[in-house]
């Protein structure tokens, strides 16, 4: 088990399910974790349950909900205030949305504010800190639904076409390429103290998925005896974050801690510029350019 005593890692959406089991595990090795949730009774009850496993205090809280902008501009704001460097940064949280569009407090479609605006900006604003690091990773939770997605850069809001299904792979994909492009930023300027990954957790046994509705509520109810354990989902995430052989490793996506290719059309270094470039304009965030 790595010793991660010096550490101080960042997990979002940790108050259940592979957040939450990432942010533990993360802890028993010795790290400084701090918990970012929405709901403040959640966070406080799983931050003593971190550390009644991790057997240490170190375990902070930091509230957020990322799919409003400027809730993100304060939680980074009280990081950076709060902590000297950031060693990993866990994004997590991600939610598959009902068969109703709904939009964010910013006016973004919630699926793409959650999934991928808020990480895209919190890893914004947390840049310096995890350049203070001497060897930051950042960990973004992606899926194999990235395989559903049918991403128009133009109708990037699904106001034309919504589907949660189809919402949920987009920004699955997003954040594939979202890794892609910010390890080849950190390349074109030097920055080897960084490194990024993105994962495919395999099909865990959570209420992931209950508000979408239809069929897709049912195919989850069904599935679920074949479904892999929380702690077995988080499993890669927590390599990412700590293994030694993938330290110099960037820019990857990797499922059962495995490195695998990804097969989409729309994964090309063009687009993932093009979504950079978007994501920027949507957040008011410009970083490694």
């Amino acid at each position: 088990m790595p010793d991660l005593q010096n550490q101080i890692a960042l997990v979002t959406g940790a108050t259940s399910g592979l957040g939450k089991v990432t942010a533990t595990e993360l802890a028993k090795m010795g790290a400084h974790v701090v918990v970012l949730a929405r709901n403040a009774d959640k966070a406080t009850a799983t931050q003593r349950e971190i550390q009644a496993a991790a057997g240490h205090q170190r375990v902070d809280v930091l509230l957020a909900d990322l799919a409003d902008l400027e809730s993100v501009r304060r939680a980074a704001a009280e990081f950076t205030a709060r902590y000297p460097r950031l060693d990993v940064l866990v994004n997590n949280a991600g939610l598959l949305f009902g068969a109703e569009r709904q939009v964010s407090v910013d006016g973004n479609e919630l699926g793409v504010a959650t999934n991928h605006l808020g990480p895209f900006l919190l890893t914004a604003l947390l840049l310096d800190k995890l350049r203070a690091s001497p060897a930051a990773r950042v960990v973004n939770l992606s899926s194999m639904a990235y395989k559903f997605a049918q991403p128009d850069l133009a109708d990037f809001q699904s106001k034309r076409r919504y589907g949660a299904m189809r919402v949920y792979g987009n920004t699955k994909l997003y954040n594939i390429l979202f890794t892609q492009e910010m390890a080849r930023r950190l390349r074109a300027q030097g920055i080897a103290s960084i490194t990024t990954n993105a994962l495919h957790p395999g099909v865990v046994a959570t209420n992931f998925g209950a508000s979408a509705g239809g069929w897709w509520s049912q195919l989850a109810v069904l599935a679920r005896p074949f479904m892999i354990s929380v702690e077995k989902g988080a499993e890669t995430s927590v390599f990412l974050a700590t293994a030694s052989e993938v330290a110099a490793v960037s820019g990857g996506f990797f499922a059962k801690k495995k490195a695998l290719p990804v097969h989409h059309p729309f994964n090309t270094a063009e687009h993932a510029r093009q979504l950079w470039q978007l994501s920027e304009e949507l957040t008011g965030a410009s970083f490694l350019a």
